[in-house]
């Protein structure tokens, strides 16, 4: 059994994860589960001894059955919020790498994911246009298509630093 780059102690929690940007036709793929009432996106938590980069194609493959590649780091995003579902009322604070993917042209996917707790999740792409009615997470996700995303931006709440990759 893989151990999670996680811990909770009492109603605190931090994890380590990594999340892919998977655009095709002016859509981005997003995971949404039968329990939570948002879209999320693609990727989940790394396992002590993997690098991010090993942990989001793992992740890309087990949910969408299909082998995509790295393009390139995007963003590192620092979140603080408190858990639904299973984690309900948990602190959480999240550091995340969000890997943008190479496109496949394809759109079509037979796996099905759960998610930790056991719920059933289902693929969906998402017109970039049409995000700002859509409840999906990260909420940055809708200006960050928007834009040329070169370089890697650190984003949080507080504040959005972009930097240029060498």
């Amino acid at each position: 059994m893989e151990h999670n780059c996680a811990f909770i102690d009492d109603k605190k929690a931090f994890r380590y994860r990594a999340a892919a940007i998977i655009v095709e036709e002016n859509c981005v793929l997003f995971a949404r589960n039968d329990v939570d009432d948002y879209y999320y996106s693609v990727g989940g938590a790394v396992h002590m001894g993997e690098t991010s980069e090993d942990a989001v194609n793992r992740e890309v493959f087990e949910e969408t059955g299909v082998e995509y590649e790295v393009d390139h780091l995007a963003v590192i995003h620092e979140n603080f919020f408190i858990g639904s579902s299973g984690l309900k009322g948990v602190d959480f604070h999240e550091l995340t790498f969000y890997y943008i993917m190479k496109p496949m042209g394809k759109r079509d996917f037979t796996s099905e994911s759960t998610t930790m707790s056991g719920a059933k999740e289902a693929m969906h792409w998402v017109p970039i246009d049409e995000l700002d009615k859509c409840k999906a997470y990260p909420t940055f996700m809708k200006e960050y298509l928007r834009s040329d995303y070169s370089g890697v931006e650190y984003v949080n709440f507080k504040y959005v630093k972009k930097y240029q990759v060498l």
